[in-house]
């Protein structure tokens, strides 16, 4: 994952015996130098010790690769005896690289495992600045937006999430999940998410704020709304198109967000209602809206977008290619009535959705 890390020196407490072959003072005084510091430190040491090396044995390095070479055996106490010193002052100067050397390689050790350690407390609580692109934003945690989530990670293999929420620690995370801790309508927390240059965000109403369940409609809808507007401040503050899907609980709140650019809205409560009562009279057809807007499984067919080819004319032209291809035609944007148009040419800009599996469609795309 693309990730920018602030210069954090970790404090090295532990070292292990080889770090006692230090003096206490110098030892210290390592352990707390800082990264940009420390790090010139120990390359000047090193190829300062090779050049030395060389000059005290020109016969046995012949050069200075062979001297740094030697250096960094040492150092490591791998000790591959291809070369050793073979003067007295040499030896004398191997000893002094064994009583100092190591140690500072202890050292760095202890540094590097300290900043891994570092970083991945930093990703867990939410504190490390997003820098990829072409990412998708999940905004909001609850039930509905780990489905989210983990269908990305399903069908779209090659795409990155960045979860903005305001948890204590991530909720989940992978290589391919990042979280961003904070409120989403600080714009600071949003280009933490590098939302400039996101695909697309989602934002899923809040049901927990500060330890307490909400399930107020104008509550959750007017949160939703704000973190919305915060989102188009954004886009005119930079000039940039960020595709907004927002879950709305009442259809009714939809007006309320005419001054804001909302892409798509996801009316919560109406679709859960319209579903549970044609239930009642078409038995089994919440098994068929639970394939359509989820896949169980990794063939499960489910929803997706095609571009028109020159040669489609008529709507017909397009259902019975597709149909052979696998997929079936259903609409052209909201428009579900796409059996009853065949003969009618197909719309400037239409957007055509068909139905099929993933292989399907990657061979369709």
């Amino acid at each position: 994952m693309n990730e920018s890390v602030p210069n954090t020196p970790p404090d090295y407490d532990s070292g292990g015996q080889v770090l006692r072959l230090l003096p206490r003072k110098w030892l210290i005084a390592f352990i707390h130098l800082k990264n940009r510091f420390f790090i010139p430190f120990v390359l000047f040491y090193i190829f300062t010790s090779s050049y030395i090396a060389l000059q005290l044995e020109p016969q046995t390095f012949k050069n200075y690769l062979n001297s740094v070479w030697w250096v960094m055996t040492t150092l490591t106490t791998v000790g591959f005896g291809d070369f050793s010193p073979a003067t007295p002052v040499g030896k004398l100067f191997g000893i002094f690289l064994y009583i100092t050397g190591i140690g500072i390689i202890g050292v760095v050790i202890g540094k590097v495992l300290n900043s891994v350690t570092a970083i991945q407390k930093l990703r867990e609580e939410g504190n490390m600045q997003f820098t990829g692109k072409n990412h998708l934003i999940i905004i909001g945690w609850s039930v509905k937006s780990e489905l989210a989530i983990r269908e990305i990670l399903r069908s779209e293999p090659a795409v990155e999430i960045v979860l903005i929420a305001n948890l204590a620690k991530a909720p989940l995370l992978n290589e391919r999940i990042h979280y961003i801790r904070g409120p989403a309508t600080d714009e600071q927390t949003l280009m933490a998410a590098n939302i400039t240059e996101a695909k697309g965000v989602i934002v899923f109403a809040s049901y927990v704020q500060n330890d307490a369940h909400i399930s107020d409609p104008v509550l959750l809808d007017g949160k939703t709304l704000l973190v919305a507007t915060a989102v188009t401040a954004i886009e005119k503050k930079y000039k940039v198109h960020i595709h907004v899907t927002v879950e709305v609980i009442s259809k009714h709140h939809i007006t309320m967000f005419k001054h804001v650019r909302v892409d798509e809205f996801i009316p919560s409560y109406e679709m859960i209602s319209n579903v549970a009562v044609r239930s009642l009279f078409t038995h089994g057809v919440t098994d068929i809206y639970t394939e359509l807007i989820r896949s169980r499984y990794g063939e499960n067919e489910t929803i997706y977008e095609v571009k028109t080819r020159t040669h489609w004319y008529t709507y017909r032209d397009a259902f019975l290619e597709l149909l052979e291809e696998g997929a079936t035609l259903i609409a052209d944007g909201s428009d579900l009535y796409i059996n009853q148009k065949l003969s009618e040419p197909i719309s400037k800009g239409a957007k055509l959705y068909v139905i099929c599996d993933q292989q399907t469609y990657q061979k369709i795309k």
